[in-house]
C-alpha cells in the first residue's frame, strides 16, 4: 500500500481538495444528531417552536452542504483513483518494454494482460473507493466513540464492548481473504492465457477438428476458478454474518439500557436520540470493515502482483556513461564468443571478423544457435562468455537505445500489426516518406502485390497480416526493415515462403544497393546463401565450416551435402538432357 500512496501523493490538489470535502461533510453530519437532541429536548419535548424552525433550518443547511460537497468528494477521489490508475498502467507497461527477450521467454501473453487489466483495475477500485471509505470509517469512529462516552460513559462501555470480537473477526478474515485473492489472481491469469493462445491459434484448433478438446480445457479452468469465488463466497458467509449480528447487538443493548436511563431520569429522550445517531456512526464503519478487508485484500494481491514485475531489473541495459557515436560503420567482430542458456551452452567459441558492408550467411541444423548468434549483437540477449564489437567497440559500452536504431532486423516470426500496410512498414521509421516506402516495397519484391490490391499501400490489413499469404508478409517484413535505413541488417529465415525466383530477385536486389549494410541472412536454402561474402554452417552451437559458396564445396564437408541434396534433382534433369 506504501508504493500505491506514492503514487497518489503526486496528486496532492486532489488529495487535499477532496479529502476538505469529505472531511467538512463528515463534520456537518456528525453535527447532526446534537440537532436530533436539541430538536427533541428543547423543541418537542420543551414545546419552543422557536428552536425547532431553527433546527430543521439547520437539517436542511447540512443536507444542502452534504448534497454538494459529496458530490465534490466523490468526483476528487474517481479523478484520482483514475490518475493514479493510468499511471501504474502507464510504468508497468513501460517497464514491461525494458526487459530482455528472456524473460518473455518465460512468461505468459495472458499473465501480462491480467496484470495490466484486472490487477491495475483492482488498486483503481481501491483508490476510488476503498481510500476514501477507510479515511471515512477511521474519523467517523473515533469521533462518535469520543462523542458517546461523553454522552454517557456506561452506555458507551455497554456498546462498545461489542465492537472488540468484530476487530478480531476482521484480523482473521484479512488473512484469509489475502491468500484466496492471490489465486484467483493466478487463476486469472491462467485462464487469460488459456483464451488468448486460443483466440489466435483458432484456425489451427479448427483445422485439428480440437474445438471440444480446447472447450474441456478452459471449461476445468473456468470451474477451478468457480471454486476459488465460492472459496471467497464461503469466506464471506462464515464472517460477515456474526459481523452483522454484533452491530445489531450493540443497538439492541443501546435501546434497552438507553430507555432503562431515561425512565430512571439518567439521560433524556434527547440524549437517546443523539446516542442512536452516533451509534451508527460506528456500526456502519463496524459493517463496512468487511467489505474494506474484502477491497484491500483484492489491492494487496493484486498490488503484489504488479509491483513483483516492476521491481524485476532488466538484465540487459545501457551503463550510466554509455556509448553514441555519430553513426555506425557496420565492422563486427565476434571474440571467442559463448552463450549460455538456462546453463546449458548454445553457442561455443564463435570467432568472427566482418568487415562493413559483407553479407554473412549462417546455415545450419535445427537449434543449432542460428537465430541466437544474432540476437546477440542487439543484445536481445547477453554473451556469457567473450565479447562481440561493433566499429571496435564492445556492444556492451553502446547506449542500447543508440545501438538498437542502428539495426533492422526481420524475425522469423514475422508479426503484422492490424492496421494499412504503409503503417506497417513505417514502424520502424515514422519519417519515412512515401517515395522512400515504394522505393524499400520494389527492392523487397512487395510493390508488384501491393499495387494490385484496391488501396495499394493504405490497404487495411487484419490480426498478424490476416489475408495475406506467408510470402507477402515476409515481403512487407522485409520492406519494414530497409526503410529503415540500418547498417546493420538481419534477416532471420525470412525468405522461406518466398518463391525461388522471387528470392533470387529480392536477394540479387539487396546485393546491388547503393548503400550496403553489413547484412546477416539466415537460411536454408543453397539459391538464398551461395552469393554471400561469408558462409557460415552451424552444429550443437559451433562453426564447423566457413568460407565462401566456391570454398565450401571444395571443402566437400555438411554445405557440400546440402548442395548435393537440394541440386540432385536439378543435375538428374540435365544428365537426362545430355
Amino acid at each position: 500500500m506504501t508504493r500505491i500512496l506514492k503514487y497518489v501523493s503526486k496528486y496532492k490538489l486532489l488529495v487535499i481538495f477532496g479529502t476538505l470535502s469529505m472531511l467538512i461533510v463528515i463534520g456537518v453530519d456528525l453535527f447532526m444528531p446534537y440537532l436530533q437532541q436539541v430538536f427533541v429536548d428543547d423543541g418537542v419535548m420543551a414545546g419552543n417552536n422557536n428552536v425547532i424552525i431553527k433546527v430543521l433550518i439547520g437539517i436542511s443547511i447540512i443536507t444542502i452542504i452534504k448534497a454538494i460537497l459529496g458530490y465534490g468528494k466523490e468526483f476528487l477521489y474517481d479523478v484520482l483513483s483514475v490518475k493514479v490508475h493510468q499511471d501504474i498502467k502507464n510504468d508497468l507497461f513501460n517497464h514491461i518494454q525494458k526487459l530482455e527477450f528472456k524473460y518473455f521467454d518465460d512468461m505468459n501473453t495472458g499473465e501480462l494482460m491480467s496484470r495490466i487489466g484486472e490487477d491495475a483495475e483492482n488498486i483503481w477500485q481501491t483508490i476510488g473507493f476503498g481510500l476514501r471509505l477507510f479515511i471515512e470509517n477511521v474519523i467517523y469512529f473515533v469521533v462518535s466513540t469520543i462523542i458517546l462516552f461523553k454522552l454517557n460513559f456506561e452506555l458507551a462501555i455497554a456498546c462498545f464492548i461489542i465492537m472488540i470480537p468484530i476487530g478480531f473477526i476482521a484480523m482473521k478474515l484479512e488473512s484469509k481473504f489475502g491468500k484466496c485473492y492471490e489465486e484467483i489472481s493466478d487463476q486469472t491469469a491462467k485462464i487469460n492465457t488459456t483464451a488468448q493462445e486460443n483466440i489466435a491459434g483458432v484456425r489451427l484448433v479448427k483445422a485439428f477438428s480440437r474445438e471440444k478438446y480446447e472447450i474441456n480445457k478452459f471449461l476445468k479452468m473456468n470451474r477451478n476458478y468457480y471454486n476459488l469465488n465460492m472459496k471467497q463466497g464461503k469466506i464471506i458467509g462464515d464472517y460477515f454474518p456474526p459481523i452483522e449480528f454484533l452491530t445489531n447487538i450493540s443497538l439492541v443493548i443501546m435501546i434497552v439500557l438507553g430507555g432503562f436511563l431515561v425512565m430512571e431520569g439518567d439521560i433524556t429522550v434527547g440524549v437517546l436520540v443523539a446516542f442512536s445517531g452516533y451509534i451508527w456512526n460506528l456500526i456502519w464503519p463496524m459493517r463496512m470493515l468487511g467489505e474494506l478487508i474484502d477491497l484491500l485484500s483484492r489491492n494487496t494481491a493484486s498490488a503484489k502482483k504488479i509491483f513483483e514485475i516492476m521491481d524485476r531489473e532488466p538484465e540487459i541495459k545501457s551503463k550510466k556513461e554509455s556509448y553514441k557515436s555519430d553513426s555506425i560503420k557496420g565492422d563486427i567482430v565476434f571474440d571467442n564468443v559463448s552463450f549460455k542458456y538456462n546453463d546449458e551452452y548454445v553457442l561455443k567459441n564463435i570467432n568472427l571478423d566482418i568487415k562493413a558492408g559483407s553479407t554473412v550467411a549462417i546455415m545450419g541444423t535445427t537449434g543449432s544457435g542460428k537465430s541466437t548468434l544474432i540476437n546477440l549483437i542487439g543484445r536481445y540477449y547477453e554473451v556469457t562468455d567473450g565479447n562481440i564489437r561493433i566499429d571496435n567497440v564492445d556492444i556492451r559500452d553502446y547506449n542500447l537505445d543508440f545501438l538498437r536504431k542502428n539495426m533492422a532486423i526481420v524475425p522469423q516470426d514475422t508479426f503484422l500489426f492490424s492496421d494499412s500496410i504503409i503503417n506497417n512498414i513505417k514502424f520502424s521509421n515514422d519519417n519515412a516518406e512515401y517515395e522512400e516506402v515504394r522505393n524499400a516495397a520494389s527492392l523487397s519484391c512487395a510493390l508488384e502485390f501491393i499495387d494490385g490490391l484496391d488501396d495499394g499501400l493504405y490497404t487495411e490489413i487484419g490480426e498478424r497480416g490476416m489475408g495475406l499469404s506467408g510470402g507477402q508478409k515476409q515481403r512487407i517484413s522485409i520492406t519494414r526493415a530497409l526503410v529503415r535505413k540500418s547498417k546493420i541488417l538481419i534477416l532471420d529465415d525470412s525468405t522461406s515462403a518466398l518463391d525461388m525466383e522471387t528470392e533470387h530477385q529480392l536477394l540479387k536486389n539487396l546485393l546491388k544497393r547503393e548503400e550496403k549494410s553489413t547484412t546477416f541472412i539466415i537460411a536454408h536454402r543453397i539459391s538464398a546463401v551461395k552469393n554471400a561474402d561469408i558462409i557460415l554452417y552451424l552444429e550443437n552451437g559451433e562453426i564447423k565450416e566457413k568460407g565462401t559458396h566456391e570454398e565450401l564445396l571444395r571443402l566437400k564437408g555438411k554445405y557440400f551435402d546440402i548442395y548435393c541434396n537440394q541440386f540432385k534433382d536439378f543435375n538428374e534433369i540435365v544428365e537426362e538432357v545430355v
